[in-house]
């Protein structure tokens, strides 16, 4: 339903990287080396170090010859980890998707002393580990295969099983479809700082239903692939968390108090900077409640450290901050201080807590959100992090003190418009960094900080705008704002056609989004592209255009963001309709007659609302993996943002915001696109709002693609015959061209 946003592959891999975005979250990139000058990467099927002050320099770490088992072919790593000396090398290749991501695959070490390349887990099946990792002092290798841990010794290959009540329903050491999709929770399971224990989750799906997807085509007779799935209203699927000597024996497990009906949530957990506690942090079912708990790992007890509570939602750091979708915790004075992001203030900022929890410092001060935490120096006192205080469609570097004196200190350049991404060294000297506008393709290069220079002289961003002015001036891309009759202010961007004429009427599409998991308006190069649409839009004469409604993820404050609570399907729909409406008004060159809207996933439920609630504006509308009716979705993410549904009166927001309630109003043209093997918006929703349509005799087009999941890549020629399809609905029903 989220999360979503359907690009061609290339321009797909540009932008995310652009944005930063969590969905590339296995393809390598940089690691920094300890100086934070140098740093590691995969490059053409080797390791090589980089140094930041000197471009030419280049030392292989890893050669393909190194990386070529005995008798065998190069491995090509994916990514790659170091162990702590330096000494060893663990190499992750031979990816495969899980759910996702590529989470699962083939691990090797190379022993740079013994010069000596070994197969991680080599009696198990191809592509089977997950979450490989050293321990802190670097003789063994952690890993979950078949949903049980394994611990390895490196010097002679032996092999410990840690659990061995792993199933399909027993999940230790990584998560159920749910946990991985809301929490981004997958690597399950943390070494212990002495190298001696694993602290793990695990997770009991037995009683969690499965939704029975149907798959059709890969044989003769139909097969069932059950996945489990608790929809809202379904308790979750409860936890434990268990710690684990290596050498063996029973799991000790922590206790943490839980609703035995209505259960909660463990979405974090670490050591907490030593080996014998760790640090949780709890919610409850509705989400609008968290606690941390530090918890002593031998007698399983523990003690809430701080609390704090939100009347829409609370949200944990991994939902916005892709950097920590793999654990993280940061602490300060030898963990006397750890950091925390709370928006209780109205804005998302960085807290300083200490151990104890009775001294709050606010760190990020001021009327801006925290947008991402680039890096942590506690050497040099300060943290690094993107906002962007005046704009919410860029984002830019700032650093302010740890300690919470002083102000934000803007790291980006000035006359540098637009969106800039950083990953900023151990120390904060130096950072690769990233920047395009909507105007500019974008650049990339190496930075000094705080001097934000690059180390060759060139600034490469600085030069990419000087090369764009031109393209600026001759650009059709208009980035506006608009306020509705209900004084609600959006943010919103244009493409204007081709040779555009004001005194003339043009179609208008508008691209969707509008839920709690998406930023349309991005000043970002290719924010405009429709590469669902075979052809090219200005040339044939749209007008094409995005609007991010209130609850969209724009850095605008808590506020903005949760005034959708319990409004998923009214409030946003609203907000996208009277915005549209008021722009229809303002702008002469809007031709009323053909306004036509589309969207993926959430973007195709708010299609669909839209189309149901406000057919007087939009006439045509192609909504593609829709959530139809929200008693469907998953329990984790409606629930955060609709309520628990324990009784009738929790049930009405789910009521109020689904399609299926005002299929009835439809009155313009509707083609609806669904996958058969969607795994996330299952297919059920398609036909419950089919029933709908039919019963009230609402003549609308349907495509469904057989086995096709969310994305509806899969299969030869899907992608061409999706656009296509698509293309030649919007040309019929919004015929193009000036008028």
């Amino acid at each position: 339903m989220k999360k979503f946003s359907w690009r061609a592959p290339a321009l797909a891999l540009s932008l995310l990287l652009m944005a930063g975005q969590g969905a590339l979250a296995q393809i390598p990139s940089s690691h920094w080396a300890a100086d934070g000058y140098q740093y590691y990467k995969a490059q053409s099927g080797e390791v090589v170090m980089l140094d930041a002050r000197d471009a030419a320099k280049k030392t292989v770490l890893l050669s393909k010859e190194m990386l070529t088992p005995q008798g065998g072919k190069a491995i090509t790593p994916r990514n790659f980890y170091l162990s702590a000396d330096g000494q060893k090398v663990l190499v992750y290749t031979n990816a495969k998707r899980v759910w996702r991501y590529p989470t699962r695959g083939d691990y090797w070490v190379y022993d740079l002393t013994a010069k000596k390349l070994t197969k991680i887990g080599a009696k198990f099946p191809a592509s089977s580990l997950m979450f490989g990792k050293f321990s802190p002092d670097g003789t063994k290798v952690a890993y979950v295969s078949g949903h049980n841990i394994y611990v390895e010794t490196l010097a002679d290959g032996n092999i410990a099983q840690l659990t061995s009540n792993g199933t399909d329903k027993i999940i230790n050491g990584t998560f159920d479809w749910v946990y991985e999709e809301e929490f981004f929770c997958r690597d399950g399971f943390r070494w212990s700082p002495d190298s001696k224990q694993i602290a793990y989750w695990q997770i009991d799906a037995s009683n969690t239903k499965n939704y029975l997807m149907l798959n059709t085509t890969d044989s003769i007779y139909p097969y069932i692939i059950p996945v489990e799935y608790p929809v809202a209203g379904e308790a979750p699927s409860p936890f434990k968390i268990g710690v684990v000597s290596v050498a063996g024996g029973s799991t000790k497990w922590m206790d943490i108090p839980t609703d035995a009906v209505l259960q909660s949530y463990v979405p974090r957990m670490e050591w907490a900077a030593n080996s014998t506690e760790l640090i949780i942090e709890h919610m409850n079912r509705a989400q609008n409640h968290t606690e941390v708990m530090l918890i002593n790992s031998a007698s399983g007890k523990g003690k809430t450290i701080y609390q704090e509570s939100d009347a829409a939602w609370i949200d944990i750091l991994p939902e916005w901050e892709g950097t920590y979708y793999y654990g993280g915790w940061d602490w300060f004075k030898n963990g006397a201080d750890f950091l925390w992001v709370s928006e209780k203030d109205g804005w998302r900022h960085l807290y300083r807590i200490s151990r104890d929890g009775k001294k709050q410092t606010l760190i990020t001060k001021g009327n801006y959100d925290v947008m991402q935490i680039n890096a942590v120096d506690e050497k040099s006192g300060y943290v690094y992090f993107s906002a962007s205080p005046d704009n919410a469609t860029q984002k830019y570097l700032y650093r302010t003190k740890l300690d919470g004196s002083g102000k934000a200190e803007r790291l980006t350049p000035m006359n540098q418009p637009g969106t800039h991404n950083y990953d900023v060294s151990p120390n904060g000297k130096a950072a690769t960094h990233s920047f395009t506008n909507y105007y500019s393709q974008g650049a990339s290069e190496v930075v000094s900080l705080p001097q934000h220079k690059t180390f060759s002289g060139e600034e490469q961003a600085a030069k990419a705008i000087a090369a764009s002015a031109d393209a600026k001036a001759k650009s059709n891309v208009e980035f506006f704002k608009v306020k509705t009759e209900e004084g609600v202010e959006m943010d919103g961007w244009m493409q204007k056609p081709n040779n555009f004429d004001p005194s003339k009427k043009y179609p208008v599409v508008l691209y969707v989004y509008g839920e709690p998991w998406g930023q349309n308006v991005r000043d970002v190069f290719g924010a405009t592209y429709n590469s669902l649409y075979a052809g090219d839009m200005a040339a044939d004469g749209y007008i094409y255009m995005s609007i991010d409604n209130r609850g969209t993820p724009v850095p605008k404050g808590r506020e903005w963001r949760k005034s959708i609570y319990k409004g998923i399907g009214t409030l946003n729909i609203r907000d996208l309709a009277l915005g549209t409406k008021q722009l229809l008004k303002e702008r002469s060159y809007l031709d009323t007659s053909r306004v036509a809207v589309w969207g993926w996933s959430g973007g195709g439920s708010s299609t669909l609302n839209l189309m149901f609630q406000y057919g007087d504006i939009f006439k045509t509308g192609i909504a593609v993996a829709a959530v139809g009716n929200q008693f469907t979705y998953d329990n984790i993410y409606q629930e955060r943002y609709a309520g628990v549904t324990v009784d009738d009166a929790g049930k009405a927001a789910y009521i109020k915001g689904s399609p299926i309630t005002y299929a009835k109003n439809l009155k313009g043209n509707l083609l609806y696109i669904h996958g058969t093997g969607d795994d996330n918006v299952h297919y059920n929703n398609a036909e419950q709002l089919i029933n709908e349509l039919v019963k009230n005799n609402k003549q609308f087009q349907l495509m469904l693609y057989p086995n096709r999941t969310h994305g509806i890549s899969e299969g030869p020629g899907t992608t061409q015959h999706l656009r296509t399809m698509y293309t030649n609905y919007l040309r019929a029903n919004c015929p193009p061209g000036a008028r």
